[in-house]
């Protein structure tokens, strides 16, 4: 594993901010930690890169202890967080030589690392702009390149597309995915869980300073239950006679609604259906759906992925 954490525990002051968390991510993996607002996911995250010293439990990126080989457990990370590090006055072919001569690679190492960067990102055109006339996704780019100068084993992204739009989201989300496929091992927040989703292998849910539920996430989704079907009935009266014909259907008499479950295969969609013809009982519309990661958060942690509306959109 390169990353393992066990037992973690970090106070301020009387409140327990993390309280016995336990991670772990494999080569090429990505590991998603989803949580509420205040769960601890950044605490999580500062004590990973050892920004912050837990109170107890270890950590260890690389095989290193972060507590007590910190500089060579930082020689094997990287860390983007929520606001792009970038100086504004410099280009962005400037910034990633700069990262490039901090991490030791010579003049000439440092330049052709930027400019394979500047390219991996589809920064070329605006490699020689001032950051300051960037756009914000421009920026965020520009930012998760230079988390990469380096070549680091483990990158830690801290809410990496907020405030995105989808074009550069699923820019971020492609780099992300080439990384991982090279072997690069990223431990990843977010309050998108159709990132989560999308990316990781592995779903960590903090809530309350604990990690609530852990696997991939269709083990998540798993935990709510398997697929369904919802049915809507063009009369409501005719709910409590169908709902009598199909054993675990659920009543929504508001919007002439049944659910009820399902093994996914269309044999069971047409069996339902002729149930309720049989019965002469008139169907309006059938959707079948699938338990989805916001499901899974809502129902392990009572509520919903954020506190407040996410971020407008930043133009790419």
């Amino acid at each position: 594993m390169l990353v393992e954490a066990t037992g973690l525990c970090k106070a301020f002051g009387s409140t327990r901010v993390l309280d016995g968390v336990d991670l772990s991510a494999a080569e090429g993996e990505v590991l998603a930690l989803l949580g509420p607002n205040g769960a601890g996911k950044t605490t999580t995250v500062r004590v990973l890169t050892t920004l912050l010293r837990p109170d107890a439990g270890t950590v260890r990126i690389a095989g290193h202890d972060v507590v007590r080989e910190p500089a060579r457990a930082r020689a094997e990370l990287s860390l983007t967080g929520q606001s792009a590090a970038v100086d504004e006055r410099q280009t962005g072919r400037e910034n990633l030589v700069m990262a490039g001569r901090l991490a030791h690679l010579g003049r000439r190492g440092a330049r052709q690392r930027g400019t394979d960067l500047l390219g991996t990102f589809g920064l070329e055109h605006a490699a020689d702009r001032y950051v300051a006339t960037y756009s914000g996704g421009m920026r965020r780019r520009l930012d998760l390149a230079m988390s990469l100068v380096g070549r680091p084993r483990v990158l830690f992204l801290d809410e990496p597309t907020t405030g995105l739009d989808p074009a550069s989201r699923a820019t971020m989300w492609a780099a992300i995915g080439d990384l991982v496929a090279a072997g690069t091992t990223v431990v990843l927040t977010t309050q998108y869980l159709e990132e989560a989703d999308r990316l990781a292998s592995q779903v960590a849910l903090i809530d309350g300073g604990r990690v609530a539920a852990s696997g991939t996430p269709d083990q998540l989704k798993a935990l709510v239950g398997g697929d369904r079907l919802e049915v809507r009935l063009t009369d409501a009266a005719d709910l409590a006679r169908a709902a009598a014909g199909l054993p675990g259907a659920v009543v929504d008499p508001a919007r002439r609604l049944l659910t009820l479950p399902s093994d996914g295969t269309a044999a069971h969609l047409h069996a339902v259906l002729d149930r309720l013809r049989d019965a002469g009982l008139p169907v309006q519309r059938v959707t079948s759906a699938r338990p989805t990661l916001d499901d899974a958060f809502l129902a392990l942690t009572g509520s919903s992925p954020t506190a407040a509306p996410a971020p407008a959109p930043v133009p790419a």
